[in-house]
């Protein structure tokens, strides 16, 4: 037959155990005072008889001795609680039943003790305990004053004190037993409370650390009390013992104060100092008891750029669609028109002609430029040796689009390693030469390949510089945007199409300050 395990150990809460010892503290207090008054006796604290002051010494010491080990020992063995308890009970009875039997009876005041001991046996233990603790002092009370009365004598108001005594025994018992209950139920729902609690705070927490807007709790004197990391990022939060958000954006203070006199929904823009970002503040007033109120921060160039891409996904979709619908009629159209050629229709029809083939050709570009954005997910990166790949890829260039010799020239530092798709790497160098040049002067060395390694540790640049009027500072926010061009025959999606394919092969391709010309910067991975 299999035994059971002793759960005693987790079936009691750690709050009890802690109630158990300061029981057993409880008791050696009193220890410790009985003993110190037979010590003392016959002085002014003895309450004991002159005439049994040596059995009292031995009785308390004993007791005393009891609770010290018992004390050190519930330190020790946190198993089989109500044992242990019951122990505890029933040595007191004994001790105290001693002491009122050589001390006179319920008169020596011991039997006060033992209601307070009783009333804390119950608050600590458990069930039907309380009921026996007090049967068995009830029984121990009757049986030393039956014994009084046999060998002494006793008067009738002797009984009934003991019976009074009684009924308070299971009086207190009861009444603590109810009372222990009820702390018991309210320790634990505090204690379901508490995990609930602690649960929604580390989830609101989460949430507020992971949200992209920035989030701050102001009191009303403008002091910044809490904030998520998004918050610190765009205000620059530094120093907590400064954190006063006239500090960080006087606008958005500003904004704040008028809102506290005129309470509004309505969202407020300001540009933050630190990061130069313009943000759109919305105030909204909570319940607290400071009445706090929560600042939400957006990133206004975070939601445009959102917006623009969200529409830039829908156009992509539809010309997608649309060149595919219009590369057949395309192509007839420049058949046609080559078949035309052949034949003399006259100084007018040939300039019409010409112009039909070359803005049909136009057409085509954009056409093989929209698909061109459909294969940018498709990316198989591999290390490019730059310096074998770009004379190349040069040579190839310059001879398919008729550009003289040494106009491009090449500078090669570092490692001249990068990681890319191979194709993206010859589509996104091929639309930089021809951007370059097209705005270069075509001379010997106008166009300069420059490659380096990046500030960035491992990372490789790849530099395409023209000796042309460069990028007027007007456009260079918008010359990445699609059919965006300053030039009559372009597409205005080269450069767009060169940044969507770096991007999708982890590098950069930004527009670098230059004191001539432009340079345009590939940096990627290198190794």
């Amino acid at each position: 037959m299999l035994k059971k395990p002793d759960a005693s150990a987790d079936q009691f809460s750690e709050m009890q155990w802690k109630s158990l010892r300061y029981f057993v503290i409880y008791r050696c207090c009193i220890a410790v005072l009985l003993f110190v008054s037979s010590l003392l006796h016959p002085s002014v604290v003895s309450i004991l008889s002159p005439d049994t002051g040596s059995f009292h010494l031995v009785v308390t010491g004993l007791y005393l001795l009891s609770t010290t080990l018992s004390l050190i020992g519930l330190y020790y063995y946190r198993q089989r609680f109500n044992e242990q308890l019951t122990a505890h009970v029933l040595v007191d009875v004994l001790v105290l039943t001693l002491l009122m039997h050589t001390g006179g009876g319920l008169r020596s005041g011991f039997g006060a003790i033992l209601l307070f001991t009783l009333g804390g046996a119950s608050i600590v233990g458990q069930g039907r305990l309380a009921l026996f603790f007090a049967a068995v002092a009830t029984l121990s009370v009757l049986f030393e004053q039956s014994y009084r009365a046999m060998v002494v004598g006793a008067e009738m108001v002797d009984f009934f004190q003991a019976g009074l005594f009684s009924a308070g025994f299971f009086a207190v018992a009861i009444s603590a037993r109810l009372l222990a209950r009820r702390i018991i139920a309210n320790e634990e729902l505090a204690r379901k409370r508490g995990v609930d609690l602690r649960n929604q705070t580390l989830v609101s927490q989460r949430v507020i650390e992971e949200m992209q807007d920035g989030v701050l709790v102001l009191d009303r004197n403008g002091r910044v009390k809490q904030h998520n990391p998004q918050a610190e990022q765009l205000l620059g939060l530094g120093d907590p013992s400064e954190r006063r958000l006239v500090n960080y954006s006087t606008e958005l203070a500003r904004c704040f104060s008028d809102w506290c006199q005129r309470a509004s929904d309505e969202s407020v823009l300001v540009r933050a100092p630190a990061s130069g970002m313009q943000l759109r503040a919305r105030f909204v007033s909570t319940d607290s008891s400071e009445h706090d109120v929560l600042v939400f921060l957006e990133d206004m160039g975070r939601l445009q750029e959102q917006a623009r891409q969200i529409k830039l996904a829908a156009l992509g979709h539809l010309t997608a669609n649309i060149a595919h619908e219009i590369r057949n009629p395309l192509s007839a159209i420049n058949h046609a028109g080559e078949l035309m050629r052949e034949e003399s229709l006259g100084p007018t029809n040939d300039r019409l002609l010409r112009i039909m083939l070359d803005n049909a050709q136009r057409v085509g570009r954009i056409v093989s430029d929209v698909l061109e954005l459909g294969r940018r997910d498709r990316a198989h990166r591999e290390q490019i040796d730059l310096r074998q790949t770009l004379p190349i890829l040069v040579e190839e260039y310059t001879l398919k689009e008729d550009v003289g010799a040494g106009v491009v020239g090449f500078e090669f530092a570092g490692r001249a390693r990068l990681f890319f798709d191979r194709s993206h790497f010859y589509q996104v160098l091929w639309n930089l030469l021809g951007n370059a040049l097209r705005y270069s002067r075509g001379m010997v060395g106008s166009i300069r390949l420059r490659v380096c390694d990046s500030n960035r540790e491992g990372w490789v640049d790849v530099h395409v510089i023209d000796d042309g009027p460069g990028v007027d500072d007007r456009f260079s926010d918008q010359i990445f945007e699609p059919f965006f061009t300053t030039h009559s025959r372009g597409t205005g999606l080269g450069l767009y199409i060169a940044r969507e394919l770096c991007d999708a092969n982890g590098a950069r391709l930004e527009l670098v300050h230059s004191e001539s010309g432009a340079d345009f910067c590939i940096s990627g991975g290198g190794v």
